[in-house]
This record gives C-alpha cells, structure tokens and sequence, in this order.
C-alpha cells in the first residue's frame, strides 16, 4: 500500500451560498481562495499559506436538487475500481463509477455500508 492510502485526502464545501461561506471562512480561519471556473459554476480552492485544504462549491444549480448543505471528504485509495468493488461486496453503494480528472486522479462518489456518503480517489500523484 502506498502511504496516503487510507487518509483524508481532500474536503469540500457544498453550499447553497459560495459568497457567504468563502467570507466566514476566510474570517474563522484565515482562509484565502484561488477562483477557478468548473462547468458554469466557480468553484474556491481555500488556501492557507499558499497550500490548498479544501474547496468550496455552489450547489444551487438544479443538477444539485435535494443535496443537502454538507462538508464532503474524499478518501485515497491506491485502486478506486477495486475500492468500488470491496464497497459493494460489503453492502455498500456505487452512486457516481469512477471517473478521471486529469491532473487530479480517479474518483467515485460511494455510500458506506452505513450509508454515509463520501469519495474515494486515487489521486494522480499516486497512479501508476
């Protein structure tokens, strides 16, 4: 197993209003943002000295009905297919197969066996 498998690898807000969110953040923790635009929408990588530690995304849009307002944590796995499988074999749910971001890595969107969402990656710095 490589050395990030297993951890927390990345953390995103999923709000209804980006604006306030980036403001209390940046108060509460100091955060500053990189703006990138991502399919219509603008999506803020918080930075603290210079290094990313989490994103923070408008879900207004209708593609996000009936999400709710939640913190979204991604988990490095060194094989996100064979992580899928194990999921279901242990009673859990594929919502989202895995699909590439280039230069980001490999991701799904799964449930727990408890039924607790989250994603699972296995991030470019660790592929192949």
């Amino acid at each position: 197993m490589s050395d990030t498998h297993g951890q927390v690898w990345w953390t995103e807000l999923m709000t209804r209003d980006a604006t306030a969110a980036r403001d209390y953040y940046a108060r509460t923790c100091g955060w500053t943002y990189d703006i990138r635009p991502m399919d219509g929408a603008d999506y803020a990588m918080a930075m603290v000295g210079g290094k990313p530690v989490a994103g923070i995304i408008d879900i207004s849009g209708a593609a996000f009905e009936g999400q709710p307002v939640t913190w979204f944590s991604y988990f490095a796995v060194d094989d996100v297919d064979a992580a899928c499988a194990a999921t279901t074999s242990s009673g859990g749910q594929v919502l989202r197969p895995p699909f590439d971001v280039p230069g980001i890595g490999r991701i799904a969107i799964l449930t727990d066996p408890t039924g607790a969402a989250m994603g699972l990656m296995t991030p470019a710095a660790s592929e192949g």
